[in-house]
C-alpha cells in the first residue's frame, strides 16, 4: 500500500500525515483522539477503507505524535472544567478544538483538496463536529465515531475511567507497556487483547511519548463548551457510531449527538468500547463506506437528505 509520511505546515503548526490510495478517488479524512497518534487508526482499518475506493488521510494532532508540541506552555484543566461547570470566564488555554479543527482544514488546503469526508473518534469527533460547524464547505459528510457533543450532562466517563484517563503514565518503557492493561476499564469486553494492547503501547511509545500535550489537548475540550445549538444546525449526511460497552465516553453521548443533528444516523456497535477491535473493523468500515458513498450520491444527484 503507498504511503507517504511527511510534515505539512500549517500556520503556526507542522502536521505530520500520512496518505494512502488514490488522491483521485474521494477523501476521507481520519481525526484521532485525546492523546492518540495517526497509528491508532490501524493500517488495516485504512486499507479498507481505501479497498472500497477511498483517498484516506489520517495525521497526528498537534500536542501529539509527530506534529508540532507546545513545550512548556501551561494549561490547567481543571480549573477550564470548573469555570465552565460554573459558568464563570473561561481562563486562558494554548489553544481551543477552534484551533485543531483549522489544523485539519490547512492539511487540506496542504494537499489541495477542497472538500472531504470528515471521521473523527473520541476527541477526534469533536474536532470533527467542529470543522463541520465552523468550515461546512470544506467537508462532505460527518462521521462521529464514540463522541459526545460538549454537554457533560452526556457521555460522561464512569469513576473507574476517570480514574485511569487522568492517570499520570509512567514514564520509563516496560512499565508504560504494563499499564497498558488498565485500559480494559474502557476497552471492548468481549474482545480485548491484552498482548496487542501491549504492541500497540510500545509502538505508540517508540514513535513519540509526549504525556505533556495531555493537559493542553484536555484543556482544549473543556474551553471549548458544548456544541449543542451549532450541531442542530449541521446539514451534511452525518453518522454517529458508538459502542455498548463504553465507559470512557458512555453511550449517552452518542445518543445525544444523533438526536441533535437533523437527519443523522445512530448506529450502536455491541461489543464495542471505547475502542475500534480489530474484529469490529470490517463492520465498522463498511458502514462508513456505506455513509460516504450516500453522501456521493446526494452530493452528485442533488437528491435532498431526509
Amino acid at each position: 500500500m503507498p504511503r507517504a509520511t511527511v510534515p505539512a505546515n500549517i500556520g503556526t503548526v507542522e502536521i505530520e500525515y500520512e496518505t494512502l490510495g488514490s488522491p483521485l478517488d474521494p477523501t476521507i479524512l481520519l481525526i484521532m483522539g485525546f492523546t492518540a497518534q495517526l497509528i491508532a487508526w490501524s493500517d488495516n482499518f485504512c486499507q479498507m477503507l481505501v479497498d472500497q475506493g477511498f483517498h484516506v488521510v489520517r495525521f497526528d494532532n498537534r500536542d501529539c505524535g509527530l506534529s508540532t508540541k507546545l513545550d512548556g506552555v501551561a494549561a490547567d484543566p481543571m480549573a477550564v472544567m470548573s469555570a465552565f461547570l460554573e459558568s464563570k470566564p473561561t481562563p486562558t488555554v494554548p489553544y481551543t478544538l477552534s484551533d485543531m479543527a483549522l489544523d485539519a482544514v490547512g492539511l487540506l488546503d496542504h494537499l489541495g483538496i477542497d472538500a472531504a469526508h470528515i471521521v473523527g473518534a473520541s476527541m477526534g469527533g469533536m474536532i470533527a463536529q467542529t470543522l463541520v460547524i465552523e468550515h461546512p464547505q470544506r467537508a462532505r459528510s460527518l462521521t462521529s465515531v464514540m463522541s459526545v457533543s460538549g454537554n457533560l450532562d452526556y457521555g460522561s466517563p464512569t469513576p473507574e475511567a476517570a480514574v485511569v484517563l487522568l492517570e499520570a503514565p509512567a514514564g520509563d518503557r516496560q512499565s508504560y507497556i504494563n499499564d497498558s492493561v488498565k485500559a480494559r476499564v474502557w476497552h471492548s469486553q468481549r474482545y480485548f487483547d491484552e498482548e496487542k494492547i501491549k504492541t500497540d503501547y510500545a509502538r505508540s511509545y517508540d514513535r513519540s511519548f509526549y504525556p505533556e500535550g495531555a493537559s493542553r489537548q484536555l484543556a482544549a475540550i473543556y474551553a471549548s463548551g458544548s456544541r449543542e445549538e451549532a450541531l442542530t444546525k449541521i446539514t451534511l449526511p452525518t453518522l454517529v457510531i458508538h459502542g455498548t460497552d463504553d465507559t470512557l465516553l458512555q453511550p449517552s453521548g452518542g445518543q445525544r449527538t444523533a438526536d441533535l443533528i437533523p437527519h443523522s444516523t445512530l448506529f450502536m456497535v455491541a461489543d464495542m468500547g471505547h475502542d475500534m477491535p480489530e474484529p469490529l473493523q470490517p463492520l465498522l468500515t463498511s458502514v462508513i463506506g456505506s455513509h460516504v458513498k450516500l453522501a456521493e450520491w446526494h452530493r452528485t444527484t442533488g437528491h435532498a437528505i431526509r
